[in-house]
């Protein structure tokens, strides 16, 4: 590995069917080991539930407030400087509950590979069950 300064690109940010808008701030060569990625989620939005498989991801809670969602945890409420741990292939998703953009870095090791997501939405309805005793 060699030295490196990765800019920030605003126009790299996208939407995903996970509910949240992201930004690849390291993903490749520069880095291999570990990928931070920018997480956007908007007031009132609740992302898919989903696992990262063989991958160990960490959320730095930079702006905003939310309430997390991660395995056998109960839910809990998050808000700037938290940091959630989340082992590889644990079922996960954050809600916004503050007024503005829930902002965070999703920090990866080994970096991030689409190929190792999964989309949980379909198979967590008891949990969604569960949440409505929440609201």
């Amino acid at each position: 590995m060699t030295p490196a300064i990765l800019r920030y690109q605003a126009e790299k940010r996208y939407s995903t069917e996970e509910r949240c808008d992201i930004n690849e701030l390291s993903n490749g060569g520069a880095d291999p080991d570990l990928s931070i990625a920018q997480a956007i989620v908007a007031p009132g939005v609740t992302t898919a539930w989903h696992c990262v498989v063989d991958t160990l991801e960490r959320y730095v809670l930079i702006s905003g407030s939310g309430r997390v969602e991660v395995g056998e945890l109960p839910p809990a409420e998050v808000g700037v400087g938290d940091v959630v741990i989340i082992p590889p292939g644990v079922p996960q998703r954050i809600t916004n509950t503050g007024a503005g953009d829930l902002v965070f870095l999703a920090i990866c090791t080994p970096r991030f590979a689409q190929r190792n997501h999964r989309d949980l939405s379909s198979a967590a309805p008891a949990a969604d069950a569960a949440d409505k005793s929440l609201d």
